[in-house]
């Protein structure tokens, strides 16, 4: 190595890569001083960018909060209408002598033609592409404008609809809503299916410059792209392959070198030839730190940098993040079938999570710190994966940051959703492209687990099947080759070639849920093989013990409804609204059944209150109760089932949904719930009949020696029957712990006035579940007296909570206040306290001023 270069490296290895940036390459963000109006007409209006055509007019005042009680309905126009964009930017000197220069948009949403000064550089047709226009001969020292012309996403779509000559199925696009009649045009648009209208969001199709815009200039070299492949990773030793995507003005010799902590560990001539190069780097890390998902262990990441050097410096240079481990989907036949679940580092994981939609209709009002706690919200409730569902968005490079962080493996849809899709060679053409952009740029992340084609859809086709929705008879037998034909192209040929070509080896599931890739299992429900969406409990209207009599390899959606708390529901609505039958709630709940299933699960297991907030509330506790129902059950057909995904973690608007978190990420009783029963040990006790089956599950690599012990209690706090017994607990299964009579464990006590408490330790209490005899509809439930004291310790705020009687499901709020306890929503049993954090500004005095409570009648 020449002594110039030794030097140059010498200098950034002691400065830690101060000041080692080359000046060959400069990079800015477009992002201020734009203008917006409807196409052709009007005054030009401050925009935001990345912004939406919809949240530019809120901030200008020209509409209304689209989310504020029915808004909703009177901004339809907006998406038949074209809009522009336009900016004026300065380009120095300096860039102007660049060889390179370069406009990359990395989000346009959707239709665009896009002018700088005067002269078109290209159309755009695809939201989830990254769009690259070469400006070299075009950009001017000094003044320059950008100009981008958005057509109506919905019209464009009508015209492709049209132009495809046959209708295909889009059930939750609200095309009657949006004033589309039966138009359902949202597949013929490479567009983010859910801002059409879902059974939980609203139908707002916005559109504009959704993701920052780049210019670049550089001479010579730019390393444009690194994957960091990984071959073959263990403990001992990990053999990884730089795969450096280098661009060059000329052939010319170049040293490459991988750097991590400031130190090279490895360098090599290369020659380059004048264009795109694709370099291979093969090196080896001894005894590395693995990544781990949460709960297993430490989520350790790599910082590598990729230095291209001659003789006169630093060329080119970029920086990749990245986690070693190996992660796999395992599916091997065995006893019950084919097993379907997660290998990390050789450990076989239950996958604990939930699927994950958009943040925000409006795209990019979602920040980085809105991320980070959504994916903090996941990880605080002991999950380790997301499922990022496909009728969303491919998400920011954040949240991947966030989970590679937090130790939340991802599974990550393709967006495509209940629906079937054209098959024009062009439509193909742009899908691929679409695929390649986004598995090049998220590859690296250590938390990615699982590619998959779309969700539901050959579900949705298929007929003559449990559970099929029966698309395929609305067609003739030459339609429906044709529509089969599209599907089988872009989920068994298009995406996983792209997921073969451009990964490591990653897995690929072709739609969820599925028995398996072969076609006679296309659409059908995981039970011995495969993943299954259950939704017998909610739509099927089961009674939720058949979580427990529904078999599962790996539930990857399920859940109920809950209405958002009253401090969310009175950012929308008017106390006028306040009728779960008034227009502007059923406006936000948008299943069909929502509210009227929702009352009948409810009557199923409590009293249903006559009063509009404590409804709310109970909305909350039924939602709990259904959460931990569902989970226990998956966890306790651990190893046949290995995976439990609830459907939803968060929403997109305030709205009556699905999900444990409301729009505002307010956890709700399902997420409290969440976290105690994805713990890491658990007991999940279970009544057989007329035996109480005490199971235990167990994450843990090393087995447990502990102690189970059962009281009785009545509803005053007396204790009427204790009984405990040593138990061993097997590394990460299921296991029956006890079997207790039901008769023994009343001790002639009554069943409606009886509860018991199931406590397992190892020195300290690793879980603890209470368990009724009854439904609490039939409890006889007293009214408790509560004593609630508010306090202050190493500058931390609690309270501490006591009863005289038995209090269910005990609710704490401060109305008006975003607050968060540590604990909510939990059964107070007379005779203990209960220390709970709180997270909040006010004073313990405040606090104990304002604080309220709502407990089950």
């Amino acid at each position: 190595m020449n002594k110039i270069v030794w030097m140059l490296f010498f200098g950034c290895i002691t400065w830690g890569m101060v000041g080692c940036s080359t000046e060959k390459e400069i990079r800015t963000e477009l992002n201020s001083g734009w203008q917006f109006r409807q196409r052709d007409s009007g005054t030009w209006l401050p925009a935001t960018v990345p912004g939406t055509v919809h949240t530019d007019l809120l901030a200008n005042g020209k509409i209304e909060d689209p989310f504020y009680r029915m808004n909703e309905l009177q901004l339809q126009w907006i998406d038949k209408k074209d809009w522009e964009y336009r900016a004026e930017f300065t380009v120095s000197e300096e860039m102007g002598k660049k060889v390179n220069q370069r406009i990359t948009f990395t989000g346009l949403d959707t239709y665009a033609d896009v002018y700088l000064n005067g002269e078109k550089l290209g159309s755009t047709d695809n939201m989830f592409r990254t769009w690259r226009f070469d400006v070299e001969g075009k950009l001017k020292v000094g003044r320059n404008e950008l100009h981008i012309v958005f057509d109506s996403p919905t019209l464009k779509g009508r015209e492709e609809m049209e132009r495809y000559g046959l209708r295909l199925p889009a059930d939750n696009d609200q095309s009657v809503r949006g004033e589309m009649g039966n138009d359902r045009v949202s597949v013929y648009t490479r567009k983010a299916p859910y801002h059409y209208g879902w059974d939980w969001g609203p139908r707002l199709v916005t559109f504009g410059i959704w993701r920052p815009v780049i210019l670049e200039a550089w001479n010579d070299v730019k390393v444009e792209d690194v994957f960091i492949r990984q071959p073959s990773v263990t403990k001992e030793k990990a053999q990884l392959v730089a795969e450096v995507c280098v661009n060059s003005d000329k052939q010319q010799s170049v040293t490459i070198a991988i750097m991590n902590e400031g130190k090279i560990l490895l360098q090599e001539q290369k020659e380059l030839r004048k264009g795109e190069n694709k370099i291979s780097i093969p090196y080896v890390i001894q005894n590395p730190r693995l990544w781990w998902s949460n709960g297993l262990g430490e989520q350790n990441l790599y910082d590598f940098t990729i230095l291209v050097t001659s003789e006169e410096g630093v060329m080119s240079e970029k920086k990749v993040t990245t986690g070693l481990r190996s992660l796999r989907l395992v599916r091997e036949k065995d006893q019950w079938g084919e097993s379907f679940g997660f290998e990390l580092n050789g450990v076989p994981v239950f996958a604990k999570g939930a699927n994950a939609i958009p943040n925000d209709v409006f795209l990019p009002r979602v920040t980085r710190d809105l991320y980070e706690k959504m994916v903090l919200d996941a990880a605080n409730t002991n999950m380790n994966m997301i499922r990022v569902w496909g009728g969303g968005i491919y998400e920011d490079d954040a949240f991947f940051e966030f989970c590679d962080k937090y130790g939340i493996m991802v599974w990550q849809d393709f967006m495509f959703a209940c629906a079937m899709y054209p098959g024009n060679q062009e439509f193909l053409d742009n899908v691929r492209q679409e695929a390649i952009d986004n598995v090049t740029r998220i590859r690296n992340h250590p938390s990615i687990a699982l590619w998959c084609g779309n969700n539901e859809n050959a579900l949705a086709w298929r007929h003559g099947a449990p559970g099929g929705w029966g698309w395929k008879n609305a067609f003739t037998k030459e339609e429906q080759d044709t529509v089969f034909k599209a599907y089988y192209t872009v989920f068994h040929e298009i995406l996983p070639k792209v997921v073969k070509d451009y990964t490591d080896g990653d897995d690929y599931w072709p739609s969820s849920p599925m028995a398996g890739p072969k076609p006679d299992q296309h659409g059908l429900d995981g039970t011995t093989s495969g993943d299954q969406h259950y939704w017998g409990v909610w739509h099927g209207f089961r009674p939720l013990e058949s979580f427990d009599e529904v078999t599962t390899r790996f539930c990857s959606e399920y859940g109920f409804q809950s209405f958002p708390e009253m401090g969310t529901i009175e950012t929308y609505a008017l106390p006028e609204d306040y009728d779960i039958e008034s227009e502007v709630m059923k406006s936000h709940q948008r299943s069909y059944i929502g509210n009227g299933r929702i009352l009948d699960y409810m009557k199923m297991y409590y009293r249903v209150p006559e009063e509009f907030e404590q409804f709310i509330y109970m909305t909350h506790v039924l939602q709990g109760l259904s959460t931990k129902m569902g989970i226990e059950a998956h966890r306790r057909n651990m190893p046949y089932c290995m995976g439990s995904l609830i459907w939803q973690i968060n929403d997109c608007w305030p709205v009556a949904s699905w999900s444990t978190t409301d729009y505002y990420h307010k956890w709700k009783a399902a997420h409290y719930m969440m976290r105690d029963c994805f713990k890491e040990v658990i007991v999940a006790p279970k009544w057989e009949g007329d035996s109480l089956a005490i199971y235990a599950v167990s994450d843990r690599l090393e087995a447990i020696h502990g102690t189970l012990s059962i009281e009785v209690l009545d509803f005053h706090g007396n204790l009427i029957f204790l009984t405990e017994r040593g138990v061993n607990i097997p590394t990460n299964t299921s296991t029956v712990l006890w079997k207790l009579n039901r008769e023994l464990l009343l001790a002639g006590g009554s069943e409606n006035g009886m509860m018991l408490v199931v406590r397992l330790q190892d020195g300290q209490v690793l879980d603890e579940k209470n368990v009724y005899f009854e439904y609490h509809k039939d409890l006889d439930l007293p009214i408790p007296h509560f004593s609630i004291q508010a306090g202050e310790e190493d500058g931390e705020k609690f309270i501490w909570v006591s009863s005289d009687k038995l209090a269910c499901n005990v609710m704490f709020y401060i109305p008006g206040e975003s607050i968060f306890f540590s604990d909510n929503y939990i059964d107070v049993i007379p005779g203990r306290s209960y220390k709970i954090k709180v997270d909040t500004d006010l004073s313990p005095t405040q606090i104990q001023e304002r604080i309220k409570i709502r407990y089950v009648h």
